[in-house]
Parts: C-alpha cells; sequence; structure tokens
C-alpha cells in the first residue's frame, strides 16, 4: 500500500515538473514576447522577464526589438 502511494505520489511531482518547464518561458531584455492562444493574438504584450503561458493552448512568440544598422554606400 504504501510503495502505491509512493509511486503515485514520484508520478505526480514528476508530471507537474514536466508543466512547469512546459510553461516557463525568459523574455530577453531587447525582445518582446507575443502571446497568441489557440491561434488568436491576445491582447497583453510580455516584457522582458520570466513569464508563464497555459502549455499546449498558449504560444510565445518573440520579437526581437533591437535596431540593426547596415552602411549604405
Amino acid at each position: 500500500m504504501v510503495e502505491e502511494l509512493v509511486t503515485a505520489g514520484v508520478a505526480v511531482a514528476s508530471a507537474g515538473v514536466l508543466y512547469v518547464t512546459a510553461a516557463a518561458r525568459v523574455v530577453k531584455q531587447y525582445e518582446r514576447g507575443v502571446v497568441f492562444r489557440l491561434g488568436r493574438l491576445s491582447s497583453n504584450v510580455r516584457g522582458p522577464g520570466f513569464t508563464v503561458i497555459v502549455p499546449f493552448v498558449d504560444r510565445l512568440q518573440k520579437v526581437n526589438m533591437q535596431i540593426v544598422t547596415l552602411p549604405v554606400p
């Protein structure tokens, strides 16, 4: 009985760790995160830092905000 409870607890804990790693995202300082929920644009833009999304429902697309300079001959 105890072994079954320990096995179930380990399974639940590993599923929780998998969920958190799938939900965690880091947006760098020079990026902004645009969230798509089920393919539609969400109203908020995620700023730099740690952000959490809903796995398998949300998708975070990172947009680079750096200025690119090109020499003009």
